[in-house]
């Protein structure tokens, strides 16, 4: 059986402002080597057998963006749906079963990743996606859980039952839970990405969220096609609850499985989670763009539009863009989003007026280059 790549593309990456915008989200950007996030994961099943083309879900807005990266990998999709308007993840990946099922009436193997996550080990990513197709050929709803590194406090985790069942999902803990979580080695983090049935999905949806699934079907039903792209209805789309896959079936459900996986996995969900995903120098520090970075580690220092240094500095993280620019400790995680949407409501000259010096003390010709004082 084929394995359909459904690739969920509607996130607006807010964790990682001012670099990732509404309109120009993380899973656009290249922020790990020269491909983006979306481009990686269009790749990352290249080189397996039985694959067939991807399947995209993303927001409308976006949807010449997202050609135009698939196109520069010269990949053509099975088809880009487009949402009208974000309705978290459960709706978007019954666009994408309704769609396959359509396509392919008998039977539609999923494999659901979010666009926006990095994974390290391609290799190993690839023999845990067999072995989670096995269990997904057998009518379970596949997870897969990411044995963790960390106590970390922004994810979920997955309590391990027997073999590949589920003991309980679990939602985000404080810092000593998570500790706990790590030390017993019976959790893992819950990392967004399934394996399942196009048939299988729309059964639990009906499930459990008859009204869900029927306005997803009435918006896939009413769509219709526009060129490279097809766009549900509407209204229709717009009239359904927003829920992720997690909350609507998967917590609920008797057929979840889950697979563990250790791949060097990221969902990038902060600044300091994509320091610690990077190649660092030296000193510990993760540098991209135009940076003189001087007696200064375990940073991130990225620089879009303008000269950026920074001298004697140790866990900080700057990204600078041509208006605002960010800077917090290493340390301080998942608080961006905040910020973001306070910022949205300033003006760009008043954002502007945030950014000052960065470097502690004085910066002088004999620590600088010559161009930093042109």
């Amino acid at each position: 059986m084929k394995i359909n790549p459904v690739i969920l593309s509607g996130g607006s990456g807010t964790r990682l402002w001012p670099l990732s915008r509404e309109q120009y989200p993380k899973q656009l950007l290249s922020l790990m080597g020269e491909r983006t996030m979306l481009q990686q994961t269009v790749s990352r099943l290249d080189g397996m057998e039985h694959v067939a083309d991807s399947l995209l879900v993303c927001n409308e807005e976006h949807r010449f963006l997202v050609a135009e990266q698939l196109r520069a990998l010269d990949k053509t999709p099975a088809d880009i749906i487009l949402e009208p308007v974000g309705r978290n993840t459960a709706p978007a990946l019954t666009l994408a079963a309704l769609a396959l099922q359509k396509a392919a009436p008998d039977e539609a193997l999923m494999l659901v990743m979010p666009a926006d996550h990095v994974i390290q080990d391609v290799g190993e990513f690839h023999s845990v996606v067999k072995a989670g197709a096995i269990l997904a050929e057998r009518g379970r709803l596949v997870t897969f859980g990411i044995v963790p590194t960390a106590p970390e406090t922004g994810y979920g985790y997955i309590k391990k039952g027997d073999a590949n069942e589920v003991a309980a999902f679990v939602e985000k803990p404080d810092a000593e839970t998570a500790g706990h979580y790590v030390r017993s080695g019976e959790y893992l983090w819950n990392s967004g990405m399934f394996m399942m049935l196009a048939s299988v999905w729309l059964d639990e949806l009906k499930r459990f969220h008859p009204a869900m699934f029927e306005a997803c079907k009435a918006a896939y039903e009413q769509g219709r096609r526009d060129g490279d792209f097809y766009r549900v209805n509407a209204q229709a789309f717009g009239s359904c609850l927003s829920n992720s896959i997690d909350y609507a079936v998967m917590e609920e459900t008797d057929r979840a499985a889950v697979v563990s996986l250790n791949a060097g996995w990221s969902d990038i969900g902060a600044w300091s989670s994509l320091w610690e995903a990077s190649v660092r120098d030296g000193q510990g520090n993760v540098v991209q763009g135009d940076v003189y970075a001087y007696e200064t580690q375990n940073a991130l220092l990225i620089s879009q539009h303008r000269f950026l240094a920074a001298v004697g500095l140790d866990n900080i993280i700057v990204v600078e863009t041509p208006t605002p620019c960010w800077s917090c400790t290493r340390i301080t995680r998942r608080t961006s989003k905040r910020w973001s949407t306070a910022s949205s409501r300033k003006s760009a000259a008043s954002i502007r007026r945030i950014v000052g010096y960065i470097a502690p003390g004085d910066i002088t010709r004999a620590l600088m280059p010559e161009r930093a004082f042109r």
